[in-house]
């Protein structure tokens, strides 16, 4: 599917959403919208594998029958459907009852069944809780089909969701029906709900532009850059990681059988839920992933919390995009969980290195870590100086990149990259001062794909520009007391142009010559006409 047809579907899905949502926040219809695609995504892949794996036994319907052929193979032979299913979780890895498919759900709609509200809510139990060998409970959770925002009477309600399931089938169907295409619709589909939902998008979605940046850059071999990308990575982790954008960007770069696992975590429920259809629907099998809702910073995630160092998850890389100066209850106890002992806690005020301090710890000897925070980890003083000169001394910091402001939905602030490692090759750290790299946008900015190739060569083969990059040693930032404001180590502005005083003088005294001859030549015209001179 090329750039400009996946715009046109996506732009057609939009179209749709902002037509029937009527008085719904955008929000709330969003959940519906993506639960569908997904629904949609599912049952297409399905549908195919079971053509494929019943060959010639696959029905084939009349031309104005509209309903799921494996349903009116499930009805002639009720004998081999435990076998058949039996196939199917081992080649696709999850079922999914005819009844539910996305096709006889579309036709439910056109046909504006009564039924369609009730089967729906099944079919939705049915994925949660009997589709995948691993269950997905609560994937559905916030999709409330009862709600009034739909309708106020039963009636009403499914009579909305007809409406709504027949335009999306609709909008699809002038598509073509490639696997990728519907998890490149969801995301982009989360974009435009991100920017029309301003600062509340912060909390589950990162441009796609920015998380390029940190997936180019953890992908790159940890030692040394320039000899270019791993070839695997083991296990990746991104412990706030919204609605998987950031995750899916790392396995992009690396290709569908570029990951081992892919593990992450997310506090907000709708997010949650949000990360693991985006999984799904972008591939992932239920094997390939991890999702835990949960809270990062109290680390209530069993997997996370393993004590024995043998068994401890170490990653090859981590990517963050957490809440920016997140205000937190760090308490005595915390003071000495293993993640922070070493450095310190944040301060109550700012978490920022709390986030930071918790996916380093999972990082392993040769993994990259590339984390966004607000440019004040950067010098603040206090517990955050504590941490940072401890980071700085230790070698962990490879490389600070400042960002151009307004790039987030969330915040107007310029933010940066951190890029960490256990252990690293340089002794300097390296500094990308890319603030004024961008393109600018009526609401946001944007960065453009030659800002982001700029950046990524900058750090693959540390180069250093002036007014752009430098690498700056140990002994230059310890005489600056450990602060890592960039715009100590790499100005932008220009120096200012030096002005010879002798030029300027004869200058102006060539042109006051020139004002008095000119002033001469005007009185002697006015003392001909018989006028005052000036």
């Amino acid at each position: 599917m090329t750039q400009e047809q996946l715009s046109q579907l996506g732009k057609t899905l939009w179209a749709i959403a902002d037509d029937l949502r009527g008085a719904m926040n955008a929000d709330d219809f969003r959940d519906y919208m993506l639960s569908f695609l997904f629904l949609r995504y599912l049952s297409d892949n399905y549908e195919a594998a079971a053509k494929k794996e019943l060959g010639a036994d696959y029905p084939t319907l009349e031309a104005d029958d509209r309903s799921a052929p494996l349903a009116a193979w499930y009805a002639h032979n009720t004998e081999d459907i435990a076998e058949f299913e039996k196939q199917m979780r081992r080649k696709m890895h999850y079922v999914i009852h005819p009844d539910y498919l996305w096709s006889s759900i579309a036709e439910l709609a056109r046909t504006q069944n009564a039924e369609l509200l009730q089967t729906l809510a099944r079919g939705f139990k049915h994925i949660e809780n009997e589709s995948f060998a691993s269950t997905f409970q609560g994937l559905f959770s916030e999709i409330n089909l009862h709600s009034e925002k739909l309708g106020r009477s039963v009636t009403d309600r499914n009579k909305k969701l007809c409406t709504i399931i027949s335009k999306i089938a609709e909008g699809i169907a002038k598509f073509s029906t490639d696997s990728d295409i519907l998890g490149d619709a969801y995301e982009y589909l989360i974009g435009q709900f991100a920017a029309g939902s301003g600062k509340k998008a912060g909390e589950f979605y990162t441009p796609q532009t920015v998380s390029t940046i940190l997936s180019r850059i953890v992908t790159l071999d940890s030692q040394d850059p320039s000899t270019g990308k791993k070839k695997k990575l083991n296990r990746v982790l991104d412990f706030a990681c919204g609605s998987g954008s950031l995750l899916l960007n790392v396995r992009n770069q690396m290709g569908p059988h570029g990951i081992g696992m892919i593990y992450g975590q997310e506090k907000n429920i709708t997010t949650y839920n949000l990360a693991r259809m985006n999984m799904l629907l972008h591939g992932l099998k239920d094997t390939e992933f991890e999702i835990h809702h949960g809270d990062t910073l109290e680390n209530d995630w069993d997997i996370l919390n393993e004590m024995n160092p043998a068994k401890k998850l170490q990653c090859d890389a981590v990517v963050a995009n957490p809440p920016f100066s997140y205000r937190w209850e760090p308490n005595e106890v915390m003071g000495e969980d293993f993640r922070f002992k070493n450095h310190g806690l944040a301060p109550k005020s700012a978490a920022d290195f709390a986030f930071l301090l918790h996916g380093f710890h999972f990082l392993g000897d040769e993994g990259t870590m590339a984390i966004i925070l607000p440019h004040g980890v950067l010098f603040r003083g206090g517990a955050e100086a504590r941490i940072r000169t401890k980071l700085l001394k230790d070698g962990h910091i490879d490389t600070v990149i400042g960002l151009p402001s307004n790039l987030f939905f969330s915040t107007g602030i310029p933010v940066c990259i951190l890029v960490l490692k256990k252990c690293k090759k340089h002794d300097d750290v390296l500094f990308v001062n890319a603030s004024e790299h961008f393109e600018k946008g009526r609401r946001q900015n944007f960065l453009r794909p030659e800002d982001i190739d700029k950046i990524i060569d900058t750090y693959q083969y540390r180069k250093e520009e002036e007014r752009y990059a430098r690498r700056v040693s140990a002994e230059e930032i310890e005489s600056n007391d450990f602060n890592l404001n960039i715009s100590r180590y790499v100005s932008t502005a220009e120096a200012a142009k030096e002005i010879d005083l002798d030029v300027v003088n004869r200058e102006l005294k060539a042109i006051e010559e020139r004002l008095n001859k000119a002033a001469a030549t005007h009185n002697k015209f006015l003392v001909e006409l018989g006028l005052p001179t000036v």
